[in-house]
């Protein structure tokens, strides 16, 4: 199955109107308050021998630092603009960049026989895709994983409705950054909290890690305070 047409349009019209700049996007803060963050959560399980894919990467910002960290990494989105924009931030190529459909299941075939087994690193992939096709994405990524891979997945919280209603109801009105993601049609879909480890232990992928870390965003309250989205993270893989 591919997530094609309209869908796919939504994130490219989405890139091409974002400014070109690290925090042009909602969630696009500095690594230091991302993957720098994530990391203890899945350097232990990850083996660094492993190529490491960052789905859903966007302009990149957080593949620049794991390329830093991993001997090879690559930066996958479904929007062709996305991977644009994350290659030219990146002119040395500390990392490689795909133009991937993580729910064509030939086409993660495809990078699995590229890469070999794999470790992934996502940030709210699941959340953003069409409920009929998440159940076939983490399927995916199980096929990406293999035998040695494990997938670090942060997801947004049942509780995130309320931080991310209170940010849109502001006196002043959403943010510019907020008001690009409700007029290109891509407000984040609600998944229970307890569905979420569902859909990778359906794949066939075992839970060995899970907690609580909130999604920095590049916002700030009236009070000063960087907005943060409950999110919920996990680690997963085939254990032994």
């Amino acid at each position: 199955m591919k997530v094609t047409g309209e869908y796919q349009q939504v994130w490219e019209s989405f890139w091409k109107d974002a400014p070109d700049e690290v925090g042009g996007a909602l969630w696009d803060v500095e690594p230091a308050l991302a993957s720098a963050l994530h990391l203890p959560h899945f350097e232990g399980y990850f083996d660094p021998g492993l190529p490491l894919v960052d789905l859903g990467c966007g302009n990149g910002t957080q593949t620049r630092f794991l390329a830093g960290r991993y001997d090879r990494v690559v930066g996958a989105d479904l929007s062709r603009e996305a991977v644009a924009r994350a290659r030219r931030a990146d002119p040395h190529g500390a990392a490689g960049y795909e133009v991937l459909d993580a729910v064509d299941r030939e086409a993660m075939r495809r990078l699995h026989a590229e890469t070999g087994d794999a470790n992934v690193y996502m940030r709210g992939v699941l959340h953003q895709c069409p409920p009929q096709d998440r159940a076939e994405l983490v399927a995916g990524i199980a096929e990406l994983t293999g035998v040695r891979g494990r997938v670090f997945a942060l997801e947004l919280a049942e509780a995130a409705k309320g931080v991310l209603g209170a940010l849109a109801a502001a006196p002043t009105g959403p943010s510019l950054k907020l008001r690009a993601i409700f007029s290109h049609g891509i407000a984040p879909g609600e998944v229970a909290d307890a569905a979420v480890p569902g859909y990778f232990s359906d794949a066939g992928l075992d839970i060995l890690a899970q907690g609580e870390q909130p999604l920095l965003t590049v916002e700030f309250d009236a009070a000063g305070e960087r907005v943060a989205v409950p999110s919920k993270w996990l680690v997963a893989g085939r254990k032994g």
